[in-house]
């Protein structure tokens, strides 16, 4: 073999290890697929994920489906090769790491975050639904979230109403941060809280974090809640996170307390966050859920105002389901109980 075929053999191979890396290196990207729908009006093992206790229900037939996306997990890497698969794949989406996980973020601070948005989207869905039905509620300091291991662990527990820290009443998240900073760390604060219809009394002795500025923890992110006249619970899984099923939230307790089916027996699916007001806000992945929805068999799907240009472009057959514009909870109910009467009735369009 000559000198020069030689060489020329060295940099073909070092060429295809160089693309081999590039192509199986990671990259800074994550992917989003259509995910699994859950059915808000079922009874999974024989328990409603919609639970209402002191006030009458009613069985509603149909769906009411909320949506969900896959995302690669913020602890996962994805090469270039997947990235480009999931880039020329109609049904799924390649983002920036740093648009889905900021920065800094743990696996752990993502669960935490995704389970306090779910937990303030289930409240607030409850709100807007009853709101809807003419109730006017009362706020609360809601404890959303508790920390394993902290302070708090044990003593408090997720939708725990506040009602007064060391003697005084708490009306809003940031008086409850400054009562524990006045306490200081290593001193016990006395908590007075609403768990369910009980009254608990505990103390909470704060610690300081082992690193970053100096003040006094407890493990709690707290927020706001509802003073509802009747309760009213949602039971979800763990791996389903995020505040985007408000709005099917919202749906599927209007659905339980009022008489008669909202989707007349049909297959709905829609996503979207809810104020407790009932206004419907934008989301993300919205045509990764529509296909997700329209794989699952859903016929209409409720599509945020802000999200209506996207939707109109999911890799969906056109006849395959229909895009309603859901601006309100109000307006959503209005357009099933159309639908209800009339598959065929005109309804508020994406376009």
């Amino acid at each position: 073999m000559t000198r020069r075929a030689l060489a020329t053999m060295l940099v073909f191979g070092l060429l295809v290890v160089l693309v081999a890396v590039a192509v199986f290196a990671p990259v800074p990207y994550v992917t989003m697929s259509p995910g699994p729908t859950v059915n808000v009006l079922s009874n999974p093992g024989g328990h409603p994920i919609i639970d209402v206790s002191g006030h009458k229900t009613y069985l509603a037939k149909g769906q009411l489906r909320l949506v969900t996306v896959s995302v690669t997990n913020p602890t996962a890497s994805i090469s270039l090769a997947d990235a480009l698969a999931a880039w020329f794949d109609p049904q799924r989406a390649v983002y920036p790491r740093d648009v889905i996980y900021p920065p800094q973020q743990t696996a752990q601070d993502a669960e935490r975050q995704s389970s306090v948005e779910m937990v303030n989207s289930q409240d607030t869905a409850i709100a807007a639904a009853l709101t809807e039905l003419g109730y006017h509620l009362t706020t609360q300091v809601e404890v959303l979230s508790v920390t394993k291991g902290s302070p708090a662990d044990g003593k408090l527990e997720v939708h725990d109403k506040i009602l007064r820290v060391n003697g005084r009443p708490m009306k809003s998240a940031g008086q409850v941060s400054e009562a524990i900073q006045r306490t200081g760390a290593g001193k016990p604060a006395s908590f007075v809280v609403r768990r369910g219809h009980a009254t608990k009394h505990v103390k909470i002795t704060p610690k300081a974090p082992t690193q970053g500025p100096k003040k006094a923890l407890i493990g709690v992110t707290v927020g706001t809640g509802y003073d509802f006249p009747f309760d009213v619970s949602v039971r979800l899984g763990e791996d389903i996170g995020g505040p985007s099923a408000g709005l099917m939230f919202s749906l599927g307790v209007y659905d339980t307390l009022t008489p008669g089916s909202l989707t007349g027996g049909r297959d709905v699916a829609g996503t979207g966050t809810i104020d407790r007001q009932g206004h419907v806000g934008e989301i993300g992945g919205i045509q990764q859920k529509i296909v997700g929805a329209a794989q699952a068999g859903a016929k209409v799907f409720f599509v945020p105002p802000g999200n209506c240009t996207a939707a109109r472009h999911a890799d969906v057959a056109k006849d395959q389901i229909r895009l309603v514009k859901a601006p309100t909870m109000h307006s959503a109910v209005q357009s099933l109980k159309t639908y209800r009467r009339d598959s065929s009735a005109p309804l508020p369009s994406c376009g």
